[in-house]
């Protein structure tokens, strides 16, 4: 996943006490036999604590990804989940404080050849990294904080996606287990308490992926929050078609007017295609709604197949569609 690289991000306090401890065994590496050799033992002691603050500060910033080079659809996500412009700017200062500290070492090594104290320059020179690593602890924080949050976000590919939208105990993860042919990868994510269930497919050489988000397409907008509706905009951004699923037997607890006014939400919020099928064809009680395209059975395995044709089909439409769109404008 896009995120995974990020490391832990250290504290301030724990940089600071890694780069010191090393200096000071690099000190202790030395055999000060004069002041020549008492100088050069210092000098060792800052270019160590600089090198492995400056190090450390930089390796933090480019494990982070570039963000113009994110997918739209993780773009969208790193926005609602932490910030990108808090993001930029708290990754600026931290690259900043690396170049500062690298500067700040050469600079002291140069002044301990020419101090008749040694030991009060060097002491001096971590005063100055330590009170530029100040500057940056809060940065350093945020940074693990995102980190944490960004490395939950679901593993969503850029491949052709099948979104699965609908009430709960409509048949959503039934559905991707079926197609997927294995149990549903199930992730959690920041923006709420319930987990995307993934699951893939192979059609030829290409592969699908079917997204279900529990807790953002299984009720109507009014009960969703403002973070909930952001994630739900960045859906739009996959190059997907979307399966709305309802249950004909209303065994799910939601009557057919109510599942008709989520899929009208659904349509009305997502300039996506959309298939409409109505699942429990099995059950006594089913009953085909007039607006459904297809009835389907997740029990007995009923159109499943041409259902997942239809879909693969309206992908391939819908990019066709997309790249005639684009050569207008090329």
């Amino acid at each position: 996943m896009i995120f995974e690289k990020i490391h832990t991000v250290p504290t301030s306090d724990e940089l600071i006490d890694k780069a010191f401890r090393r200096a000071t065994r690099a000190k202790a590496g030395k055999t000060i036999r004069d002041n020549d050799s008492a100088m050069r033992a210092h000098e060792s002691m800052v270019m160590t604590s600089g090198n492995i603050l400056s190090d450390n500060l930089s390796n933090i910033v480019r494990r982070f990804p570039n963000f113009d080079d994110l997918p739209d659809f993780y773009y969208e996500l790193t926005d609602i989940v932490v910030g990108v412009d808090d993001l930029r700017q708290a990754l600026g200062g931290v690259d900043w404080a690396s170049q500062k500290l690298h500067e700040i070492s050469r600079e002291y090594v140069g002044k301990i050849r020419k101090s008749r104290d040694p030991v009060a320059t060097r002491k001096e020179a971590f005063g100055r990294m330590a009170s530029v690593m100040s500057t940056v602890s809060k940065h350093l924080v945020f940074l693990n904080d995102a980190r944490n949050l960004l490395r939950k976000l679901p593993d969503v590919r850029d491949e052709p996606t099948i979104v699965v939208a609908g009430y709960p105990n409509v048949g959503k993860s039934s559905f991707v287990s079926m197609v997927t042919g294995a149990r549903p990868e199930v992730a959690s994510y920041p923006f709420t308490t319930k987990g995307v269930l993934i699951g893939h497919f192979m059609r030829g050489y290409d592969r699908y992926q079917v997204l279900d988000t529990p807790g953002l397409l299984d009720r109507p907008m009014s009960e969703r929050n403002d973070v909930e509706r952001q994630a739900i905009t960045a859906i739009k951004y996959l190059d997907a078609v979307m399966l709305f699923i309802l249950d004909a037997s209303e065994t799910c607890g939601y009557e057919i007017a109510e599942q008709k006014r989520l899929l009208d939400e659904v349509v009305q919020n997502f300039d996506l295609p959309v298939y409409v099928v109505a699942n429990k064809a099995d059950h006594e009680r089913f009953e085909m709604p007039e607006f459904v395209d297809v009835r389907m059975s997740t029990a007995t395995g009923e159109n499943i197949d041409s259902i997942v044709d239809k879909l693969v089909e309206m992908i391939d439409e819908n990019k066709k569609e997309k790249e005639e769109d684009q050569s207008i404008f090329d």
